[in-house]
């Protein structure tokens, strides 16, 4: 671009991140776009030894998902974005009550986020002049954590969630790609040191080693992405009562006590998601779920897999009232 030297690029690239957090994200990061090798030798072998369990559309388009070039002509920037989702509410520690994973509490993320993203998108087009380039919202082939570690907004957690000094986890996590050129920002440390506890907490033993998870054993795989009733048995009494997704590693971290509060109404909890009991959720007919769930990420999980969540907390809770009996 001509004129569009280093210093211009340093003066953009510090008012783009201003402008993410004006439209409400509360970091910016910037990498350059090239291939992962390496993350791309570690999917493989993970694809490989079946870890995905049956989420098969992991295996496609994989040249896409390690190199973003091959996703916009020309990239040269990966702008990566967080947006906290957490609310500081604690649900009832009952096993009667139905638990759903704090993401999905309010509005689904995906549409939320696109909107903040076409916006910063739009004021980067105009600032630079023309510009060309997709935006991400975990709906493409994007490894967005790994794009996040690489511009700086944090570190692979032993769970493999991201996590951000300042923040800890419970955030989204968006992606920017497009043919600018920007300065990247540095990567972070590994500041999970030692410490165990996401691996010593996971009741179904799903992070088989650190900085590794077998879907196969993950209770947010089999309540969201899993379809059909083959849930084995022997995990079933892990699941303990939650009905979509889990939060236990990330409960448990301790990067969480730097947690932040969402001001994005929009991922506030709806009337009832914290505190409905089973009995009552199990009476939810197609329609009231629909309604319910209208925008809501829970309904990734369709209204089958949904009841069927259900049902299986139902059958732990009963076993919890007789062992207490």
């Amino acid at each position: 671009m001509p004129g569009f030297d280093q210093h211009a690029q340093e003066r953009v690239a510090r008012d783009l991140k201003d402008e993410a957090q004006r439209l409400g994200f509360d970091a910016c990061g910037i990498a350059e776009a090239k291939r992962l090798d390496d993350e791309a030798r570690r999917l493989e072998q993970w694809l490989t030894e079946g870890r995905h369990a049956t989420m098969g559309w992991m295996e496609n388009h994989f040249e896409k998902r390690v190199d973003p070039r091959r996703l916009v002509a020309g990239a040269q920037t990966v702008v990566s974005l967080l947006h906290t989702y957490y609310q500081p509410i604690d649900p009832p520690d009952d096993p009667e009550i139905g638990k759903i994973s704090r993401y999905a509490w309010g509005d689904d993320y995906h549409g939320v986020l696109k909107d903040k993203l076409y916006e910063l998108y739009h004021w980067l087009d105009e600032r630079v002049g023309g510009i060309s380039g997709r935006v991400f919202v975990d709906s493409a082939p994007v490894l967005d954590k790994v794009w996040a570690q690489k511009s700086g907004l944090g570190w692979m957690g032993k769970h493999t969630n991201l996590l951000n000094r300042q923040m800890g986890s419970f955030f989204f996590i968006a992606e920017l790609i497009v043919d600018v050129p920007l300065p990247p920002d540095d990567p972070t440390s590994d500041y999970c040191g030692s410490c165990t506890r996401c691996i010593d907490a996971c009741p179904t033993d799903a992070i088989y080693q650190p900085y590794a998870v077998d879907a196969n054993r993950c209770i947010s795989y089999w309540t969201i992405e899993h379809r059909g009733d083959d849930v084995p048995e022997g995990l079933k009494p892990d699941f303990e009562n939650w009905i979509f997704g889990c939060d236990i590693c990330q409960d448990v971290c301790p990067w969480n006590k730097f947690k932040r509060a969402t001001d994005e109404p929009r991922f506030l909890p709806r009337e009832g998601v914290t505190d409905t009991e089973l009995r009552e959720w199990i009476e939810l007919d197609l329609e009231a779920f629909r309604k319910r769930f209208k925008k809501s990420p829970v309904k990734r999980a369709k209204y089958e897999g949904f009841l069927r969540n259900v049902e299986i907390a139902l059958e732990n809770a009963v076993a919890a009232r007789e062992e207490e009996a």
